[in-house]
């Protein structure tokens, strides 16, 4: 979990490059809030920031470009500009983005 504290601020400010996982997983709205705004800040100041969250509406926000993974191996790299959830969903389900499909198609896709 992310410190955010006024003392975190500093030590994170210093650093080139930022990991978080899961960086607001379990914090109440303000916290989140806070923590978004801090990963804007560092990034504005030209610092890397690696984000790792599996909820899709804070990635596409969060970040310039986004690489998604699947079995351990990079499946694309997607500029912010084209970012939607359902391109997400279909690369991480390795459905092809050709063949667009309805929803009851996709949900016969997910094992059970």
């Amino acid at each position: 979990m992310l410190a955010i504290s006024g003392a975190a601020r500093t030590p994170a400010s210093d650093c080139r490059v930022l990991i978080v996982d899961e960086p607001t997983r379990g914090v109440d709205v303000g916290a989140k809030a806070e923590i978004h705004s801090l990963s804007d800040e560092l990034a504005h100041k030209g610092n890397g920031v690696l984000l790792i969250s599996s909820e899709l509406p804070e990635a596409i926000t969060l970040s310039t470009r986004i690489l998604v993974l699947r079995e351990g191996r990079i499946v694309s790299d997607v500029p912010r500009a084209q970012a939607t959830q359902e391109t997400f969903v279909r690369l991480m389900a390795a459905i092809a983005a050709r063949r667009k499909l309805r929803f009851s198609e996709f949900r016969s896709c997910i094992p059970t």
